[in-house]
């Protein structure tokens, strides 16, 4: 009996959804947006993102990444070739980065066939959080197919962004744009991440100018501004903070 999954991008989904939705909610509990991804095997890698995590957020120990978040992401390695999966992951760059990810960890364990991309209503791309139970029941009818040649290029995209081959995935977002137009600005917005000489990079830059336009450096109000401005990114208050510290101590 072939089984449904559902993989969410986070435990705030995870507690708003639908309780009358068939099939398993695997949750991706993890910002690989930030910090270390080297890692060839997911072994490896989630060894590199226990270490990283823990020096960045003090309230977890590795024992305790493991067991919420290593544990949840090996279930995805339980999947049938037949089984149904849903990914339910928004437009912006945290999720993004997320939802390769995962598409690369079901493609490489020989999962290449009955694979959904449940998105946001328009007007909420960015965010599943402002959905209602209706609309989040609307939003898996109307999931997109990923078929198996978009799955094998989607799927590059995780390990193109471990090695920084940042071309490479400009152009297999080019290649896709047509059916996945949500791929190339959440590429580009990576892309423009990265510092140039004295540009500290899109984000730093962005919170920097909300900064002496707001005229405080106060984080509550910053970090409103700077997810209003930069939804984009998808950053939630521990990548905005980190930002701040930065631009306060290079002062």
């Amino acid at each position: 009996m072939h089984k449904t999954y559902h993989i969410v991008n986070g435990d705030c989904l995870k507690e708003m959804f639908p309780k009358n939705m068939k099939g398993e909610v695997i949750v991706a509990r993890e910002c690989l947006v930030d910090g270390n991804v080297t890692g060839e095997s997911l072994d490896e890698l989630l060894q590199v993102r226990a270490k990283f995590i823990c020096s960045q957020y003090p309230v977890f120990s590795e024992e305790e990444y493991h067991q919420g978040t290593s544990v949840e992401l090996k279930k995805i390695l339980e999947i049938n070739e037949k089984d149904e999966v849903n990914l339910w992951f928004e437009d912006d760059l945290f999720c993004q980065v997320n939802f390769w990810f995962c598409l690369n960890l079901l493609f490489e364990n020989g999962k290449n066939q009955n694979i959904f991309l449940v998105r946001p209503n328009k007007g909420n791309e960015y965010n599943f959080g402002r959905m209602n139970q209706e609309e989040l029941l609307m939003a898996h009818e109307y999931k997109m197919s990923i078929d198996s040649k978009s799955l094998e290029q989607m799927a590059k995209l995780w390990r193109m962004y471990q090695h920084k081959d940042w071309t490479g995935m400009l152009e297999i977002a080019d290649q896709l744009k047509e059916q996945f137009s949500f791929l190339l600005p959440a590429v580009n917005a990576q892309i423009d991440r990265l510092s140039k000489g004295k540009y500290e990079g899109r984000p730093k830059e962005s919170l920097r100018n909300i900064i002496i336009e707001l005229e405080t450096t106060e984080f509550a109000p910053l970090f409103k501004e700077f997810c209003k401005r930069e939804e984009i990114y998808g950053f939630g208050d521990f990548q905005v903070r980190c930002l701040l510290k930065e631009i306060l101590t290079s002062k």
